[in-house]
This record gives structure tokens, sequence and C-alpha cells, in this order.
């Protein structure tokens, strides 16, 4: 088989798909000369909170910020602690910190790399104000096990849905619970051309506050008065104009990444010292990455690099072995299936236009360096 070049991701090709879309409705913009607010944005939040089957969805500057608006919103302060993992991008627990939290960090699920909740309940406290589980991957958490810890101990969810756009439990599109937090990063399932957020909820006295606190504290219709102070972390008119454009194809792109999951399943299936991805029951998968493992992960990046296939580790130092979380006092073992894990994690090529040659490719460089 010939050498072929593929990258991790492909954004080029999907927006020569939607050129012509995308640029229209950058135009229309332009012309419109609505920059900060406008039409595209309140499309953007009634459309999105439709697909999510939720009743409000607040665009914002990142799913950094709509973290922490989230976690605010729902009145964590000072003091309080916020439990997650720490497999994941910083931003979840840095959120928490910029709310003036502390993160308590609980180990993950081997199989499904998502929070293990058989381990929440041992670090509640009376500090204890809120959860946020990570739909790592694009997979939802066990959120019956997660709801039902919450409701004993009076916990808000607040789900971490930044790769998980379309992903369901049980047939419910994540959200699961009365909050989630998306990402619209220019890589993800659904990305801008930038960075944006929102925040998704069902509870409408929760929108309400976000809506407050990312617009410098000025309830809707007002312009010199602040009821509170907040934050200018609004999401851009132009963003929300091409994730209008974007969301559109959604359904199909996330159908597509399945199959496309499915054809590596299939020709890695049975490759020894090598973990495939594994879908949960009652979850539907939209694989924003695809993940394997190996105890030889360094060594196969390497191969794969050297035969043009680009790889990523998502994330191969966990958030408590940081420096940035130091003061924490975590130490390496306090979570070992995740240390394990983010030493034989990698992300292979994993887009809608990736094709099956491409995916063929990929997977007979990976079983000919295990041969």
């Amino acid at each position: 088989m010939a050498k072929m070049k593929i990258p991790l991701v492909d954004l080029k090709t999907q927006y020569l798909k939607l050129k012509n879309d995308i640029d229209t409705a950058i135009q229309d913009v332009i012309d419109s000369t609505q920059f900060i607010k406008g039409k595209a944005k309140e499309e953007f939040e009634q459309d999105f909170a439709k697909f999510c089957g939720s009743k409000f969805a607040i665009g914002c500057s990142s799913c950094t910020t709509a973290l922490e608006l989230a976690l605010r919103a729902t009145g964590i302060q000072k003091g309080d602690e916020v439990i997650t993992v720490a497999n994941t991008f910083t931003a979840t627990a840095a959120s928490i910190v910029h709310a003036g939290a502390l993160p308590k960090f609980v180990d993950i699920d081997e199989n499904t790399y998502n929070i293990n909740t058989e381990h929440i309940e041992q670090k509640i406290n009376d500090k204890t104000k809120a959860i946020i589980p990570v739909h790592l991957y694009g997979q939802s958490c066990d959120m019956d096990a997660i709801k039902e810890l919450a409701d004993k101990y009076s916990l808000a969810v607040i789900e971490d849905c930044a790769q998980a756009h379309g992903a369901e439990y049980k047939e419910k599109r994540v959200p699961v619970s009365d909050i989630g937090c998306f990402s619209f990063f220019p890589a993800k399932n659904l990305g801008a051309f930038g960075d944006a957020g929102c925040v998704v909820t069902n509870d409408e006295a929760i929108a309400e506050k976000v809506s407050m606190l990312l617009d410098h504290g000025r309830a809707k219709g007002k312009k010199y008065e602040h009821d509170i102070i907040g934050f200018n972390y609004r999401m851009a008119n132009i963003q929300a104009a091409i994730l209008n454009v974007k969301l559109k194809f959604l359904e199909k792109f996330n159908e597509q990444r399945r199959k496309n999951a499915k054809l590596y399943n299939e020709l890695l299936s049975g490759v020894k010292n090598l973990i495939l991805p594994v879908q949960a029951d009652d979850c539907k998968h939209v694989f924003y990455v695809y993940t394997i493992r190996t105890s030889k992960r360094d060594q196969l990046a390497d191969f794969l690099k050297q035969n043009g296939i680009s790889t990523q580790i998502y994330y191969p130092i966990p958030l408590h072995l940081q420096q940035a979380y130091k003061a924490l006092g975590y130490k390496e073992g306090d979570l070992p299936v995740t240390e394990k894990v983010s030493k034989e994690i990698l992300s292979i090529p994993m887009y809608p236009e990736l094709t099956d040659e491409q995916i063929t490719y990929v997977s007979t460089k990976i079983k000919e360096f295990f041969s």
C-alpha cells in the first residue's frame, strides 16, 4: 500500500463542502454590522437548544467560560468543592477554580475513561456543592448513578459536554441533567471558526443568571443598567452564524463518525496488545476522537508518524499531577486508573470526511506495527 499522509483532523475539507453557505452566513453578519449580538446568535441559541432537547441555550465565548458561568449561576462560591475527573482538559478544573471553588478529583472507569461513579460518594462532604461529569471523547457518563447521588446529597450537576455534541444516554441527548456546557472549538464535532461555547439548561432562572453574568451583569434589553457584577463572556455573532450552518449537518456528521469507528473496530479487532474504544450500554457514542490503548503507545505513535499518520494524546499528564494544581496536594498513585490510562492512550485520525481507504491504511499500519 502506497504511503499516505493523513491528518488527525481535516477542517479544510469540511469547510470546502459547506463553503457557499458559510461564506454567505458570514457576509450576512458583515452586512448587518451586528458583530456582538444579533439575529444569528438568537437563531443558533434556539436551534441548538432544540437539538439538545432542552429549553434554553446561551451562547458564550468558550466552554471554559460556560462552565464558570454555570457554576456561578448555581451558587458556587469560595470554599466550596466540586467533584470531577483529572483525565480531561485543564478548562474543566480551571473553571472550578475561577468560580472560587476547589476541584476534587475522582478516578475513572478503565473501559469508558469516564468518571467511576462508584468512587464519587466517598469524596462527598459538607463542602461538596456540585459534580461535573465529563463526557469524554464523545460518550456520556453513567448519568443515572450521578443524578441519584446528586439528589441524595442536594448537589448541582453540570455536565461537561465539550466533546459530546449529540451524544445520547438512554436515548436522550446530553445534557441529561438540568445543565450542560459545550465547546465549539474548531476541531469539535460542531466547531466554530474560533473560540465559542454555550450553556444549555431547562432551568429558566439559571438561563437568566448566565445571560446576565456573561454580558456585564445586564438583564436582557438593558444597556447601562447592571444588576450584578458580570463578565464579558459573549459569543461573537459571526461564530453563531457559522455554527447555524454547520448545525444542520451535525447529525449526518456524527453518523459518519460512528460509521468510521465501526470500520476501525472491524479492521483492528483481534490485534494483540491493542485495546479499542468501548461503547457503554445505554450510550450513543459520537466519537469526537477515536482513542486506542497500548503499553507500546510511544513506539506506535512514532511508527505511525513515520508512515504519514498524525496522532494525539488526550491527555498525557492528568490534572492532579499538573504543576498548576500542585496546591491541591495530590500525588502519583492517588488516581491509579487515570495514571495508567494516561500512559497508554493514543488518538488516531477521526473526522466525518475520513475515507474508507484512509481508515484501511491507518489500520493496516497499526497491524503492521504489532506484527
